[in-house]
This record gives structure tokens, C-alpha cells and sequence, in this order.
């Protein structure tokens, strides 16, 4: 016996396919019930009343109409009977039991088959359309796409995150015109060039910042709980996504149940047509009975005859319209490209236009759910948006990060200033910017930031690092941070990926750029041009640069310190550093110099000088320091020099010399007449092997 629990469990996961069922395929199961009840009638009619009463046919004497029953039977009945002779035999009445006996003798041999099992037949006809109709969603190949589909579809449909957007969607497209032109100056990056926006439309955006943000729509929020489910169904519609689009087996399996019930519809059509009409009440029957009876032919009626005339009748109706819909299923599936979905509607009504075109068999089901209710398409494509998937992650976001929980992060870097860091989060925190006392903001490793209209909080900020975080920033806030910020640093793959408004901080006096120049690019070394940064005066690039980026000599005027890490790359053409009339401080590390760059000595303004991690041999050239006068820190360690030259003894002004990691056995003596050297390192030199 099926235990009463799964019995109930089947019934409840029945409704659940009702949303891949068209209205064909519903209109035709009502159709299968309709004809199912008339076979059930027609069998219960059949087993307990069905019966068939025969009474002797006598052969006429003088004209048709004397002979017994035989005006009642169809014309031709007596030809196809026969003559009839009466017999010699037994002459007494018929009794009981030879009536019941010539009653069911002509039931089974005269009366046609199809009046006989016609019930029967529609009884079976209709299961075999049912089983048709529902095949697809039991059939091993399908049923767990169908059965996960649905789950999902249903989770979605019920989810209060699908509300929550679709009403957040809908506040925004109903904005006033004012708004909604705020929204869009807000929305517009500035990776563009922001150079480009005339000084009118700036001015506007810096009189209005208040309309810059908009209070949310009020709509329910999530807790914690909710929001976590919903993230798990973002993964699994992907998940799912991916491993329906690569088949069709959804599609091919529902025509073929389709073409079978068109043939199943033609046969049983056709056959029914032809025997219809051999539902008769009158049958004539010629048994061989005559040595007990007397008679050989018999004239009987079939008492249910006429309702099985009508019911088959009724029948034959139900079949030609679940036929149609057969017909137009077909038309259907070949009439429109149903391999591919477009969510163009859907787009234009919630405003969510990333949402993808999907194909194959999810595509197919997504026809069918519309054809059933185009209310579950738009709820579902919810979760296919990754708009929408970012809002959840910042909604999830910001219950983990509460402003309390970043506070705890807060503490001073190496520049004094109050930093907060956050390192591998799928996102920014909108609790960030409530978080007013922050002077430094750190964000490492955090994919597709873009800073909201809530960035203008922060009012003490001066220090932005972004370290492999793409960001985008919305012209207002490009505005806010314009004068603000003081310093930046950038670290991205390569360097074309900084992000353009980095150049158009005019108020930056620090810039620390991390990156490479593509392979095809590295000798050309451009950078994007640095005249709006007025203020600039530390310049730090890490790269494979072939010479010094033409943009330096932009902010030649003011640079004070610069710095090139090179990585071993071995950077040339540096005559463009003699323009840096005021350079205080140079650095250049790993930049594969054999030499001390001649372009050096020129700078009159040079008071330290790093040159790490090259490959200098020989420092001849040091005589020519002598020209910079206010150079006090030399730096020539991790080099492979040899030895010093007795002219070093010109540096009078050097305080510091950096000489360890390197080569050296001796020093010379005239390195004492160097009166300001209060620090020398030689540390870490080889020395020479023993004898």
C-alpha cells in the first residue's frame, strides 16, 4: 500500500507543473477529463446494464408486414437473413433459459464490435492522451530539468528580495523629471573624460548637491536571513542557466508528444467516423439453434444503442477540438523561434536592461511559463539581472558591515591620518560613508566599486588607495573629491586601467601609480596628461616603463619628489628628467642603469638621490656631484660597484652614503675629507677570499 504521507506529497507536487502548461495543454486535459467520464459512464452502463433481447423472426406468408418484427428492422435486414423456414422440432414456447440463452449467443456473435467495447476504447484513448500530455514531466531526461526549474521558479516568484527590486525599479521610473535628471547626471561616470563637461554643467552640479540623493522607495527590507537566501538563488539560477542552455532535449521531447497526439488524433478520428454507425438499435441475428429453439434467425434490440449513439457522438466532438489544439500546439512550435527568449519587455518595464537573452531549453520553458502567466517571467528575471544581484550584495553588505563593526577597524597610518582598510569584500559598504571622522579610505582587492552619491560624507577625507579595485565615480563625487583629496594610490594590473578622474584631481599632491604598460606599449610609456593636477608635488610610478612618460614634464614646475620602480626592466631616454627644475628627491629603483643617468646632475634643486637595485659597476660620474649642491643623501646600495673613486672627496655637502650590498674590498682614504658625511653604510660588501 502507498503510505498516506507520499500519497499526499504526490498530490502536492501535481499543481506545481501547472505553470509549464499553456492553455492548450490545459484546455486539453479538461478535454481528457470530459471523455474520460464518458468512457467511465459508458463502462459502468456497460457492465451493469448492457443487453441486448432477441425475439424469433417467422418467414412472411403473404407480405412482409405479417411476419413478427420485421417491419420493425432496417431495410435489408430479411435479404441478409434470409429465407425463413419453420422447422420440424420442438413446437412449445420458448421458455426462460432458452431466451437468456439466444439473448447472450447474438450478444456476442451479431452485435458489432465497436458497439460492444466503444467505452472501453475511450477509456483507454483518453489515458493514452494523458500519458502523452503529462510524459515529458516524468520522463528520466527531463523530469530534473523540470522539477528543478519549477523549485526555482517558485523560490523567485516568492522571494521578498523579487519585490523589494521590481518596487525599487518602479519608484525610480515614476520620478519626477527633475529627479530623475539629478539621478542620471549622478549615474554618469566620468571614465570618459571629465575634462569634457562644460564649467555650466559643473557649477549646476556644485549648487545642487542636495538633489543628488534621492530617499529609497518605501518598500519592506530584508533581514539578514533573507538576504542570504536570495543570494543563494542569484548562484543557483546561474548555476541552472548554464547547464540548460547547452541542450534541447525540453524542446524536442514536447514536439514529439505533440506530433504523437496529432496521430493518435487522426487515427482515432477516422476509425470512429467509419464505425459509428454500427451502433444500431435494431440487429438482426441467424444463430444455428433451430433443433432446440425451432428458429435460425432472431430480430433483437440493443437497449443502449441510442445512448452509446449519442455518447460516441459527444465523444467524437471532445476529439476533434483536443485535436485543433493538437493543430495549433504544432503551429506554435514551429511558427515561433522558441530556441531563443528575449527579456526586451521585461526590460523596458522595470528599467533593468542588463538582463540577459537566454536560449535552447530554457528559453523554451520561459515561452511556456509566459503563455501560462508572463507574471513569473518578469519576477524571475530578477534574479538574471546582475543590477540586481549588485543590490542584494550591498544590502547583504551592509547588515554584515554596520557602522559600529567598521569603527573597531579604524586606526592611524604611517601619514597620522585616521584610515579605514578593507581588504577582498564582493563590495563597498554603504556604511562607510557614515563613518564621517574617516581621513584615510584603503580598499584592497574589492571588484566593480562605485562610489554612490553618500561619498560627500566624508568630509575630512584626504587619502584614497585603491589596490586592485576597479572604480567608477559619478561626476558629483568626482566634483567632492576634486579639491578634497590629497593623496591617491593606484595598483591594477595595467596601467591603462587607472581610472581616468585620477587625472583630474586638481587638489592631489600625491600620486602613487602601480602597474604595467602593455608589451606593446612599454617603450611609448604614456601615461594620461597631468596638467590639471596643479598641486602635484610627489609623483610615484611602479612599472616596466622603456623611458620617463612624457606626462612628467607636466607637472615639472612643482614636482618635488619622484619615484621610478622599474622591476628590472631597464628604463631609457631620461633627459627629460633635466626639467625638473625644483625635484628635491629621485628614485630610481630597478631600472636596469649600468651608469649614473648624466641627466642627474643637472638637477640643481636634488638634496637625495636612491639609486637601488641597478647594475652599476663604476660610479666615475660621482665627481659630477659636485653640481648639485644641495644633495645630501646619496643612495648606491644593492648595486654591483667595486670601488670608490679618490674624487668623492668633492661631495663636501654629502651627510648620508648608502653603499651596502655591494662589491667593495676598500674603501679610499679620501673619503675623510668629505666633512659634512655623518653616516656611511658599507655593510653587507664581499670580501676578498682568503689565501
Amino acid at each position: 500500500m502507498i503510505p498516506v504521507a507520499e500519497f499526499k506529497q504526490f498530490t502536492e507536487q501535481q499543481p506545481a507543473f501547472k505553470v509549464l502548461k499553456p492553455w492548450w495543454d490545459v484546455l486539453a486535459e479538461y478535454l481528457t477529463v470530459a471523455m474520460l467520464m464518458i468512457g467511465v459512464f459508458g463502462c459502468t452502463l456497460q457492465v451493469t446494464q448492457d443487453k441486448i433481447i432477441c425475439l424469433p423472426s417467422h418467414e412472411p406468408q403473404e407480405n412482409v408486414s405479417e411476419a413478427p418484427c420485421q417491419q420493425l428492422l432496417p431495410r435489408g435486414v430479411s435479404e441478409r437473413m434470409g429465407g425463413l423456414r419453420e422447422l420440424s422440432g420442438l413446437k412449445n414456447n420458448l421458455d426462460l433459459q432458452q431466451y437468456s440463452f439466444i439473448n447472450q449467443l447474438c450478444y456476442e456473435t451479431a452485435l458489432h464490435w465497436y458497439a460492444k467495447y466503444f467505452p472501453y476504447l475511450v477509456v483507454i484513448h483518453t489515458l493514452i492522451f494523458m500519458v502523452c500530455t503529462s510524459f515529458w514531466f516524468k520522463f528520466p531526461g527531463t523530469s530534473s530539468k523540470i522539477e528543478h526549474f519549477i523549485s526555482i521558479l517558485g523560490k523567485c516568484f516568492d522571494s521578498p528580495w523579487t519585490t523589494r527590486a521590481l518596487s525599487e525599479v518602479s519608484g525610480e521610473n515614476h520620478k519626477g523629471p527633475a529627479t530623475g535628471r539629478t539621478a542620471a547626471t549622478a549615474a554618469a561616470t566620468v571614465g570618459t573624460g571629465s575634462g569634457k563637461a562644460s564649467e555650466g554643467e559643473k557649477e549646476k552640479v556644485l549648487a545642487e548637491p542636495e538633489k543628488v540623493v534621492t530617499e529609497p522607495p518605501a518598500v519592506t527590507l530584508l533581514d539578514k536571513k533573507e538576504g542570504e537566501q536570495a543570494k543563494a538563488l542569484f548562484e543557483k539560477v546561474k548555476k541552472f542557466r548554464v547547464h540548460v542552455e547547452e541542450g534541447d532535449i525540453l524542446y524536442t521531447m514536447y514536439i514529439r508528444q505533440t506530433v504523437l497526439k496529432v496521430c493518435k488524433f487522426l487515427a482515432i478520428l477516422v476509425y470512429n467516423l467509419i464505425y459509428v454507425e454500427k451502433i444500431n438499435f435494431l440487429v438482426a441475428c441467424k444463430v444455428e439453434t433451430s433443433e432446440v429453439t425451432g428458429y435460425a434467425s432472431f430480430c433483437c434490440n440493443h437497449t443502449k444503442a441510442h445512448l452509446f449513439s449519442k455518447l460516441a457522438f459527444c465523444y467524437i466532438s471532445f476529439v476533434c477540438v483536443y485535436g485543433i489544439t493538437c493543430l495549433y500546439t504544432l503551429y506554435w512550435l514551429f511558427h515561433r523561434p522558441l530556441k531563443e527568449y528575449s527579456f526586451r519587455s521585461v526590460r523596458e518595464e522595470t528599467g533593468m536592461n542588463d538582463i540577459p537573452d537566454v536560449r535552447n531549453d530554457f528559453a523554451f520553458m520561459l515561452h511556456l511559463i509566459d503563455e501560462y502567466d508572463s507574471l513569473y517571467s518578469k519576477r524571475f528575471a530578477v534574479f538574471l539581472s546582475e543590477v540586481s544581484e549588485s543590490r542584494l550584495k550591498q544590502l547583504n553588505l551592509n547588515h554584515e558591515w554596520t557602522p559600529e563593526k567598521l569603527r573597531q577597524k579604524l586606526q592611524r597610518n604611517s601619514r597620522g591620518r585616521l584610515e579605514l582598510a578593507l581588504c577582498m569584500l564582493p563590495g563597498l559598504p554603504d556604511t562607510v560613508f557614515e563613518l564621517s571622522e574617516v581621513e584615510a579610505l584603503r580598499l584592497e582587492a574589492i571588484c566593480d566599486i562605485i562610489f554612490p552619491p553618500g561619498l560627500s560624507q566624508l568630509k575630512n577625507l584626504q587619502e584614497l588607495s585603491l589596490l586592485h579595485s576597479p572604480t567608477r565615480l559619478p561626476f558629483s563625487s568626482q566634483i567632492f573629491l576634486r579639491d578634497r583629496l590629497k593623496v591617491i594610490q593606484v595598483k591594477c594590473e595595467e596601467l591603462r586601467e587607472v581610472p581616468l578622474w585620477v587625472f583630474g584631481l586638481r587638489g592631489l599632491e600625491e600620486l602613487h601609480l602601480e602597474g604595467l604598460f602593455p608589451p606593446e606599449l612599454a617603450r611609448a610609456a604614456s601615461l594620461e596628461s597631468l596638467r590639471e593636477l596643479k598641486q602635484l608635488k610627489v609623483l610615484s610610478l611602479r612599472s616596466n616603463a622603456g623611458k620617463v612618460p612624457a606626462s612628467v614634464t607636466d607637472v615639472a614646475g612643482h614636482l618635488q619628489r619622484l619615484s621610478l620602480h622599474n622591476d628590472g626592466a631597464r628604463l631609457l631616454a631620461l633627459n627629460s628628467l633635466k626639467k625638473l627644475a625644483v625635484l628635491r628627491e629621485l628614485e630610481l629603483v630597478a631600472c636596469g642603469l649600468e651608469r649614473i643617468p648624466h641627466a642627474i646632475f643637472s638637477l640643481g634643486a636634488l638634496q637625495e638621490l636612491d639609486l637601488k637595485d641597478n647594475h652599476l659597476r663604476s660610479i666615475e660620474e660621482i665627481l659630477s656631484f659636485q653640481h648639485c649642491r644641495k644633495l645630501v643623501t646619496l643612495r648606491l646600495w644593492h648595486n654591483q660597484i667595486a670601488y670608490v673613486p679618490e674624487h668623492v672627496r668633492k661631495l663636501k655637502g654629502l651627510e648620508q652614503l648608502y653603499l651596502s650590498h655591494n662589491k667593495l674590498e676598500t674603501l679610499p682614504s679620501q673619503l675623510g675629507q668629505c666633512s659634512s658625511l655623518r653616516l656611511l653604510d658599507v655593510s653587507h660588501n664581499e670580501r676578498p677570499p682568503p689565501e
